[in-house]
């Protein structure tokens, strides 16, 4: 199942998440240097705009405007026009601690998750997953999710999978035309690797970036494992980008938190997949 080594694109970072696809280029979160960078196939980068409370998912408004989680004040902040950010959506009454990954739909709805817990000194606990309309209204989406991360979208708009990486499963749910979740289910186990990114493929597979295995992981409905990449470090979030969306961008870094600020050293990676992306992101 193991498939080539991938190549780096860019490095230097202090620790890269939230990696998306948007315009020709790849879009990610520097957590603790506070910025949102973007970086072509060349592997030239620019930093887009700068968040004073750490930003981590990233999506787009039906008209190009950019939202940013704003991580530890647990806000969703917008990127106008002129590159000033605004105050999108306020999660506080629903994110019990810092904020992390989301998606954004064609209609600009987002779901955003959170830890749930302080992870750097609290006992794990369930997080409810957010939902912010494209007016800024926001209300609990799904309760109960141990951690959840990395959320997709499907092509149809119709179903929401989330990652849930204490559990180390992946979630569905039906999403209603007015973007309430139901049928909740489980998608698959991982077994033994914990998912945070994640991003779906055009044969509904998704690819699981595993930060404890140092690996991404290609999983079927149901769990089956059909590809594994290793990355010889932690594997933190991936997405299908490029002309073709074959192109597998893995957000990589020797570690997170302090040790990630200190080491300055994560990277974003690059491989050639077989299936393209499909879906959000």
């Amino acid at each position: 199942m193991a498939r080539k080594k991938p190549e780096q694109v860019a490095t230097g970072f202090s620790f890269t998440e939230g990696p998306r696809w948007h315009d020709g280029q790849l879009f990610f979160s520097d957590f603790y240097n506070y910025k949102v960078r973007s970086v072509d196939a060349a592997g030239n980068v620019e930093t887009v705009v700068h968040v004073e409370h750490q930003p981590s998912g990233l999506g787009w408004l039906p008209d190009g405007r950019m939202l940013v989680v704003s991580m530890t004040n647990r806000k969703l902040l917008r990127m106008e026009s002129d590159g000033a950010l605004s105050e999108h959506a306020d999660l506080s009454e629903i994110a019990a601690f810092h904020c992390n990954d989301m998606a954004v739909d064609e209609l600009g709805r987002a779901w955003v998750g959170n830890f749930g817990f302080d992870n750097e000194g609290g006992q794990p606990g369930p997080a409810t997953l957010a939902q912010v309309m494209p007016d800024g209204t926001v209300r609990a989406a799904a309760d109960g999710l141990m951690f959840p991360n990395g959320t997709m979208i499907s092509p149809d708009g119709k179903t929401l999978v989330v990652a849930e990486t204490y559990a180390r499963r992946l979630t569905a749910f039906d999403i209603a035309d007015d973007g309430t979740l139901s049928n909740r289910r489980l998608w698959a186990e991982t077994g033994d690797h914990w998912p945070d990114g994640c991003c779906m493929d055009a044969e509904g597979a998704i690819w699981v970036a595993d930060p404890r295995g140092g690996c991404v992981v290609r999983v079927l409905e149901g769990g089956e494992v059909t590809e594994q990449i290793d990355t010889g470090r932690g594997a933190f979030a991936c997405v299908l980008g490029g002309n073709d969306r074959r192109d597998l961008y893995i957000c990589t870094s020797s570690g997170s938190g302090a040790q990630a600020r200190t080491a300055q050293d994560a990277s974003i990676e690059r491989v050639t997949v077989d299936v393209p992306g499909a879906g959000i992101p």
